[in-house]
């Protein structure tokens, strides 16, 4: 048989006489072409709630004519594995896209991936001679993203893992802390990274995780005073000292000290509590300063200067000045009318020594 051709026998039977006949059907060369179907994706891996592809291409006979495409997903049924067109089930209506065509494309898209889309896939092509279907199939694993923080109560100075759980493997995963980027999943707890974290996959950033909190605990920072009436005061000023402090757990001591101008170093206590009230501006003046306590430390503020103006220290130096003045007058007022007095008396009673008195009897 010459090589540029192809026989094909085909036994005929005449059922009423039983006589055998002989078809030979001879082909041009080059008009032969196995059917197959490919996938170039047979096991993708997708997020829950995002887009997958499967990209695919089939071949079929010269001379063949592609009439129908569909796709189905396997199920056992009764113990039975069947197929299942994708048509046929209301959970992929508006989510199955076929991307193919009639020719060789026989690419499928399924939009907002569930749970149960995880399974096997399969593709089929009639045309107008044969029915076919693939035998391998795409299989599809549906994953979520479930981010963890270990551990998710720390001290600072501790060390932190970030990690995001998925049932396949996946593109890089990406961090963010309260919406933004976290640039290690590893790291040495401080105070700024306590929060909410959220991991995606690169490329996929619409598809979210379950956000999970990181509770760093740490001794009082940034201990501050603040003058419920900031400027100058007065010498009858009442004055408020608000101490406050960024601390985890919250500052549950405070204590106040008070020390003077000359000799910031020698403090004393004179408070407790989160205010201290000072009545009078006058006899409190002086540097005071806040140390706030947690259980895992302490911390003090800078030194506040309470102080009064001085104009108004001018104003009383002058009224104590004339103060002073006018109760100097009055006591020399007092005592030359104090001595007036006891010069006259003793004046009269003199006069009174110097006459001559006779007890005359009755």
């Amino acid at each position: 048989m010459p090589k540029s051709q192809i026989h094909l026998k085909v036994f005929c039977v005449d059922v009423e006489n039983m006589i055998p006949m002989l078809v030979f059907l001879i082909l041009k060369p080059g008009t032969v072409r196995l059917w197959s179907v490919t996938f170039e994706n047979p096991n993708p891996c997708a997020l829950k709630g995002s887009l997958v592809e499967f990209r695919c291409s089939y071949n079929y006979t010269d001379g063949e004519t592609v009439r129908k495409t569909a796709w189905y997903k396997g199920a056992l049924k009764n113990g039975i594995w069947v197929r299942v067109a994708l048509s046929d089930l209301p959970s992929y209506q508006n989510r199955s896209e076929y991307l193919g065509d009639l020719q060789h494309n026989c690419s499928l898209a399924i939009h907002d991936l569930q749970d149960n889309d995880t399974g096997h896939y399969y593709f089929s092509f009639d045309t107008d001679m044969y029915g076919r279907r693939s035998k391998r199939s795409v299989y599809l694993s549906v994953t979520g993203l479930s981010a963890r923080v270990y551990p998710d109560s720390v001290r600072a100075g501790d060390t932190v893992s970030l990690e995001c759980r998925k049932s396949c493997q996946l593109p890089s995963v990406v961090w963010f802390k309260d919406g933004r980027l976290v640039a290690q999943p590893h790291f040495q707890a401080q105070a700024k990274h306590s929060g909410n974290y959220l991991c995606v996959v690169e490329g996929h950033e619409s598809v979210l995780s379950d956000p999970v909190a990181l509770d760093v605990q740490y001794p009082p920072l940034n201990v501050s005073v603040e003058v419920s009436r900031p400027g100058s005061l007065t010498v009858d000023s009442s004055v408020n000292l608000t101490c406050s402090s960024a601390a985890n757990p919250a500052a549950d001591n405070y204590t106040w000290y008070r020390g003077t101008v000359s000799s910031s170093s020698s403090m004393f206590q004179v408070g407790s509590g989160q205010v201290l009230s000072l009545p009078s501006v006058a006899s409190n003046t002086g540097l005071y300063l806040c140390q706030a306590r947690n259980r895992l430390g302490e911390s003090n503020s800078t030194e506040v200067l309470v102080t009064v103006d001085k104009t108004d220290i001018n104003r009383l130096i002058l009224l104590v000045g004339v103060g002073v003045k006018v109760v100097i007058v009055l006591l020399l007022t007092l005592v030359i009318v104090w001595a007036w007095r006891q010069r006259r008396k003793s004046a009269v009673g003199k006069q009174e020594n110097d006459r001559d008195y006779e007890n005359v009897t009755a």
